[in-house]
């Protein structure tokens, strides 16, 4: 599991720089100020979530358990969810895409305290 927390962090990681340079030289121009500011918070935690599967790779390398891949599928869900409809918002405006990013939200704070959890209990 810990290879493929790696490999997915590492591949989110990649498109959050990705959406970042999309974000800075193709959308300025294109989307209003409001919106651009939501597409920079997707991608912002992105990047934190991206480096979070990360280290749930390391924590599931270390101490294996459920809660340590619980928690690195939370932060996988989290980063669809919450960055995603962030994108999908800023890009379309629906606003009701909105209604998502508070799942995606919580889905990262529980895979912070199975991370948490996983290291504890160990």
């Amino acid at each position: 599991m810990e290879r493929l927390f790696l490999t997915i962090g590492a591949l989110f990681a990649f498109a959050g720089v990705a959406a970042g340079a999309f974000g800075a030289h193709s959308l300025k121009s294109r989307i209003n100020t409001d919106m651009l500011l939501v597409f920079e918070v997707g991608v912002r935690y992105q990047m934190y979530h991206a480096f979070a599967l990360i280290a749930a790779a390391w924590v599931q390398a270390k101490w294996p358990s459920a809660l340590a891949t619980s928690g690195g599928w939370f932060f996988v869900a989290g980063i669809v969810l919450f960055s995603g409809s962030l994108y999908l918002l800023s890009l379309s405006g629906l606003r009701w895409l909105g209604l998502i990013t508070p799942i995606g939200g919580a889905a990262f704070l529980v895979g912070w305290v199975c991370l948490a959890l996983a290291v504890w209990r160990t």
